[in-house]
């Protein structure tokens, strides 16, 4: 709405008393009109305490939108990071034993904090912080299970991490080596499940603790890993990622076949297809089992997520030391994650194609671009307690893949709680 001011000419001293006391009137009662309609919503439309309404156009607060812009539809994924005095919700001691100690950050010492006091600005609209009690509300005698890697028992962590404000996770399963597990909100009736599944599809994987591989993995490219496919249609949101680990030396196989291979030796006289290959052909057995379900639930796919090593890798020294976020102009997606993005893009499309009306349940969460500017938010050297304590100038391992909790991983359960909302 546009206010059209009428502009009032010096008065004339023959006009008459009673058309000044009119005139008068009629402005005092357009200024009372003015100051209700728009200070009224501006104020509503608030629900920060921390930040003034502004009088007509929002210019200097980044996290604000014009009031006179009607957001119809907003891409959640794409926009930048913003300053944000308030910080996480919880703390790296508030968590307790659900955090893994790699990515307990502060606990092990990491001596800068700035990482923590940036939030998610989409370009087109705000997204609300994150509550837990209304999460917790929502997902009432629900089951969650996230299905997949390192990377997904980091955000199931994040998410176990900021509904603890409310209440305590019970865990109440874990397998022979914890790596799948689930909790349970008594209160709630809630179960939230970390599905341990790397390739989401069946795999031998021969490595130990540290990561150290013994002999290629054998991975059967068209048979689904029953570790998931067996729950999946009991459960009422899914999460499901993969990518990094097909990075890894393999032998494929279809039809319980040796059909090729990547990274494996020349002397092993199997084509070396590439990890592409294996990647892109074991989504589409995902996305297919996805599409022909009968589980009424919303399934989540997330793209792999970028790590921000530099100078090396995780095997050869590389190391992540920013301590703030960056433009998207400083930092470019390596080729690598690019390649298993497009599959995962290609691959999501095609199926939701196939799917058409019914594919309203199967939606993308695209964090790759959001994730690529904070290579601030990893543990770094700060994977393991203190590392420099008793030498300052120690070569310690680098973890620039898994994020720090609290720190930037968390406003992923921003965005996906206000899908679930407001779609």
């Amino acid at each position: 709405m546009k206010l059209k001011w009428e502009s009032i000419s010096t008065l004339h001293q023959n006009v008459f008393l009673v058309k000044v006391l009119a005139a008068v009137f009629i402005t005092g009662l357009a200024f009372r009109f003015y100051a209700v309609r728009f200070g009224q919503v501006s104020v509503n439309e608030i629900s920060d305490p921390q930040i003034s309404p502004p009088s007509v156009i929002i210019s200097e607060n980044e996290d604000l939108l014009p009031i006179d812009i009607e957001v119809e539809k907003c891409d959640l994924f794409t926009g930048k990071w913003i300053r944000d005095p308030l910080g996480p919700i919880y703390t790296n001691g508030s968590c307790g034993v659900v955090v893994d100690s790699h990515q307990n950050c502060i606990t092990n010492g990491r001596p800068d904090s700035g990482f923590l006091y940036w939030k998610w600005k989409p370009n087109d609209c705000s997204v609300p912080r994150f509550d837990p009690l209304r999460f917790l509300q929502l997902m009432r005698n629900k089951s969650w299970a996230f299905i997949g890697d390192s990377i997904s028992r980091n955000h199931v962590e994040s998410l176990l991490c900021m509904l603890s404000t409310v209440e305590k996770p019970v865990e109440v399963y874990h397998d022979e080596e914890y790596r799948s597990k689930r909790w349970l909100f008594p209160s709630h009736n809630l179960t939230i499940s970390n599905i341990w599944s790397p390739f989401l599809v069946q795999a031998a994987i021969f490595e130990d603790s540290r990561g150290v591989s013994s002999a290629a993995v054998q991975l059967h490219l068209d048979i689904l890993d029953k570790t998931w496919t067996d729950l999946f249609p009991s459960i009422d949101y899914a999460i499901i990622s993969s990518g990094e680990w097909f990075l890894k030396t393999a032998i494929y196989h279809e039809n319980a076949t040796p059909v090729g291979c990547h990274g494996c030796l020349q002397s092993s006289n199997i084509t070396d297809l590439g990890f592409d290959y294996a990647y892109n052909t074991s989504l589409r057995h995902v996305m297919d089992f996805i599409a022909r379900s009968s589980t009424k639930g919303m399934i989540f796919f997330r793209t792999s997520i970028p790590d921000h090593f530099e100078n090396g890798e995780w095997h050869n020294g590389g190391t992540c030391k920013k301590t703030e976020p960056v433009n998207e102009d400083e930092v470019e997606m390596k080729v690598v994650n690019k390649i298993l993005r497009d599959v995962e893009i290609s691959q999501f499309q095609r199926v939701v194609t196939e799917m058409g009306q019914e594919a309203g349940h199967f939606k993308l969460l695209d964090f790759a671009g959001m994730l690529l500017t904070r290579p601030d938010g990893h543990p770094g050297p700060y994977r393991e307690f203190r590392p420099f304590d008793k030498d300052k100038n120690a070569k310690v391992q680098n973890d620039c893949l898994h994020w720090c909790l609290p720190g930037p991983i968390d406003y992923l359960n921003d965005v996906i709680l206000e899908i679930i909302v407001n779609g």
